[in-house]
């Protein structure tokens, strides 16, 4: 019941702070981009205006808008640089993303390597081995003993019954190779049939 009612938890966000802030940065470039349109949109038609003020020989109005069109190409060119500015940060923060996971995966690699390390000890290593050349010339003492034991006696033996069992061998029969003759079936006698006339004298006399 208190885990009906018990407040759940919330899951773990993966988004990081540097998530966040190239988030931000994007955002704050796309508006950069959309005052930039606006400005463009601007200067075109104070050009425009400004041509029909000069048609219409209203020659100081069109200084003025000319003014503001300078102003305002000032603010083009200012919000170039600070959009050339967002770009290189957004890319630094980016690729910082990437290093900081190369980073990670090269601690992981090394805490792995070190745990191989821990288990592939040098001193084990060589007492392995020790134990293992140990237990080579243990065995081979062991074979030699057993050998050992045998008198003299007891080889001649070993080796007339070697001797005896390849005597035995070389003596087997060869299997013939030749083919057998084939069989010749035997025909059975044909049994003698009666005739319709016999069966009807039988009858007759019975």
């Amino acid at each position: 019941m208190g885990a009906l009612f018990g407040k759940s938890k919330k899951p773990v966000s993966r988004i990081t702070e540097q998530d966040k802030a190239i988030l931000q940065l994007k955002q704050q470039r796309d508006k950069l981009k959309q005052y930039q349109k606006k400005i463009e949109l601007n200067l075109e038609r104070d050009r425009q205006l400004a041509k029909k003020l000069l048609a219409e020989d209203k020659r100081d109005r069109a200084k003025l808008l000319l003014r503001k069109k300078k102003y305002q190409e000032n603010l083009l060119q200012n919000a170039d640089i600070q959009l050339e500015k967002l770009e290189q940060l957004t890319h630094d923060l980016e690729f910082t993303q990437i290093e900081v996971q190369v980073i990670d995966g090269l601690k992981t690699g090394n805490a792995a390597l070190k745990k191989v390390h821990d288990i592939l000890n040098i001193d084990e290593i060589e007492k392995i081995l020790d134990e293992t050349k140990e237990g080579i010339e243990k065995q081979r003492e062991i074979d030699e003993l057993i050998s050992g034991q045998l008198s003299e006696e007891d080889n001649e033996a070993v080796e007339a019954e070697l001797e005896a069992i390849l005597d035995v061998e070389g003596k087997l029969p060869n299997v013939p190779t030749d083919k057998l003759p084939d069989l010749v079936e035997e025909k059975e006698p044909e049994r003698p049939q009666r005739t319709k006339s016999s069966s009807k004298k039988i009858a007759v006399e019975a």
